[in-house]
């Protein structure tokens, strides 16, 4: 049986200028590291895929750490806290924001909403941004956008997932990418580098990561939904993510591990990352994997999946300096 818990933010959100960021508390992190040092025998990718290569067994509940996007938090909070307890993580990090420090759409979005607390408000004046663009554009009315968009789901209200439905991938890419910037500068910041300086890792602290015991995988290049792409695109796409890792590594490991963006994938995907020596996919599928027989489609739990600090009883100090 082998867990695999994922990660995004971990800051002292308390603390940090966008406390509504949806994250983990550096407070609740350690409570949950405490709690999977209790229950869990933390292994690294490396160790999956010598299972699943069949090179040898996984311990009794196992469990991977996995951290998605990039994040300076994975450098300034997680990676400190990994070592400290003789851990190894996966590390996830898109390409493109790391390398030319610009601040991917899918995150535009979270600090977006992060900032903004009337969902229904933002989801109007988002509609009337895309309104300026149906005389270029074949865009549906708002009404049938509103209803093709708008679902329950495990962790959001309707009216955010119609947000970020909508513009992660219900509208043509220009547009989405037009309209996100347009929320992002209004609400947020113009000074779009400055914050991808302190959103993102850098290259020199993955490369420092790495050479103390973190493994990095691919996250695509531009964080792009694999499924809504055509096979040359993703192939560009894959290709893109591997050289990524050839500039971090030096050179990169033969056995590597692609997380999808998204959870997102479909069949080409899959044959694409089997010709290119691909070991272990990641999804956003919740579960835990009872059988190693399916490795590029490998489930993955949750942070608030996990107890918090509530149900352990366990009671800490944030000390993240983040911002």
């Amino acid at each position: 049986m082998l867990t695999i818990v994922m990660y995004h933010y971990v800051r002292d959100l308390a603390g940090s200028r966008y406390p509504r960021i949806k994250g983990r508390s550096v407070e609740t992190f350690e409570c949950q590291l405490d709690y999977i040092a209790a229950n869990y025998r933390v292994c690294s990718q490396a160790d999956v895929v010598d299972a699943v290569q069949g090179k040898r067994r996984l311990p009794d509940r196992a469990c991977v750490l996995t951290f998605d996007d990039g994040i300076r938090d994975h450098f300034d909070e997680v990676f400190p806290r990994l070592k400290q307890r003789g851990w190894t993580g996966a590390f996830f990090p898109p390409a493109h924001p790391i390398e030319n420090r610009r601040v991917l759409d899918v995150h535009k979005l979270h600090f977006v909403l992060a900032v903004c607390k009337d969902a229904d408000k933002l989801a109007r004046r988002a509609l009337n941004l895309v309104a300026d663009h149906r005389n270029s554009h074949d865009i549906p009315a708002d009404n049938e956008l509103m209803a093709r968009f708008t679902s329950e789901s495990r962790f959001d209200p309707p009216s955010v997932i119609f947000i970020k439905r909508l513009l992660q991938h219900g509208l043509p890419p220009a547009v989405r990418t037009a309209v996100t910037h347009e929320l992002f500068a209004r609400i947020v910041t113009r000074d779009e580098s400055s914050f991808a300086d302190e959103l993102y890792v850098s290259l020199e602290q993955l490369r420092e990561m790495q050479a103390d015991g973190m493994e990095i995988g691919g996250h695509g290049d531009r964080h792009e939904w694999l499924e809504h792409m055509s096979s040359q695109e993703q192939d560009v796409e894959i290709d893109r993510t591997l050289a990524f890792l050839d500039r971090v590594y030096g050179r990169r490991k033969a056995d590597w591990a692609m997380c999808y963006p998204y959870g997102s994938y479909n069949a080409q995907t899959l044959q694409l990352l089997r010709t290119k020596s691909c070991a272990i996919g990641l999804t956003t599928r919740v579960g835990v994997n009872l059988a190693l027989s399916n490795p590029l489609e490998l489930m993955r739990l949750d942070t608030n999946d996990l107890p918090c600090p509530d149900s352990l009883h366990l009671l800490r100090h944030p000390n993240s300096k983040q911002p």
